[in-house]
This record gives C-alpha cells, structure tokens and sequence, in this order.
C-alpha cells in the first residue's frame, strides 16, 4: 500500500525523478540527494511503511540481501574502503522521513564524515539488569 503525501512512495515508484541504481517489484534504490558520501543510496520499499516497527519480517530479509548485493558492487566499482549500513527510527534516533529506508553509505578513508557515537562506561549491575529483561520473553 502507499501513502499519497509521502515523498519516499513517489520516490520508489517512479512518480518523481530519482537516480535509481537498482529496481525491482518491492523496491527501489536511488542515490541519495544528498550524499554523506560517493555512491551513498537509499533502499526504498515501494510500499509504505512508517518504520522497522512496521515492514514485515520477510521484507527485512530481503533488505539484508540487497544491501549485501549493493555493498559488494560498490566495493567493486567504487574502489571504497568501507560502508556504513544505517537505518533510523524514530525522531530522536535521527528518522527525518516516516517512511522505512536503509541507507547504504560508502566509506573512503579521510572522507570527513563522522557517523559514530560516544561509548559510554554502563554500570555492571545496571546491565545484568538489562540483559535478564531483555531476555524475557
């Protein structure tokens, strides 16, 4: 299903221009329109889906799969030197459109991009704490 007032669903299916790399019938991988990096895409699901909450299982599968497809013809044809696999969900975790898209970012050394976090020092018992509820079914 798509979402008429959504940019990605027109995005994906063609309504409005893209540099697309790669289509087939669930989605649609264009370069971003504005790149972190060269070759920096976007796999687009052609159907709408708000976030990873929402897409279903068999459709991150094949997101996996075509990442790696992607990931291995950059590394080819783009000579770069890593790749960054993001997908954000949710405001504060940096999802600035609402609709489900993995980004495929190419990696050169001194490129300047800074995609990393600051670890932090959690407490011992605080983790316990949190690996035995996420263990929970």
């Amino acid at each position: 299903m798509r979402k008429d007032d959504c940019i990605f669903c027109k995005l994906a299916n063609g309504d409005i221009p893209t540099n697309s790399i790669y289509e087939d019938d669930k989605f649609n991988v264009i370069l971003d329109a504005g790149p972190a990096t060269k070759g920096h895409a976007l796999i687009l699901p052609k159907e709408h889906f708000d976030n990873v909450y929402e897409i279903p299982d068999e459709w991150i599968a094949d997101v996996a799969v075509l990442s790696k497809k992607l990931a291995m013809k950059m590394k080819a044809k783009l000579n770069c030197d890593g790749l960054n696999f993001i997908q954000n969900n949710g405001l504060c975790a940096g999802q600035t459109v609402f609709h489900y898209h993995y980004h495929i970012i190419p990696r050169y050394e001194g490129d300047g991009q800074e995609l990393l976090w600051k670890p932090t020092e959690p407490d011992a018992d605080a983790q316990a704490v949190l690996c035995k509820l996420l263990k929970e079914d």
